[in-house]
């Protein structure tokens, strides 16, 4: 039992990959929450550029 306890200790690996995967994961959310506020903006630019050609 207490080998099995010291083997999980040391082993680290699949620990890393979820926490990498987490953080992936954040931010991903932020840019597309981002992107999403930038491109509403962006789009209200273009339709006054377009409303002032006229």
């Amino acid at each position: 039992m207490v080998n099995k306890l010291r083997t999980l200790r040391r082993n680290q690996k699949g620990a890393t990959a979820i926490e990498y995967g987490l953080i992936a994961a954040l931010i991903a959310v932020a840019a597309i929450g981002a992107m999403s506020s930038l491109g509403t903006k962006l789009g209200g630019t273009f339709n006054n550029v377009k409303n002032n050609m006229r």
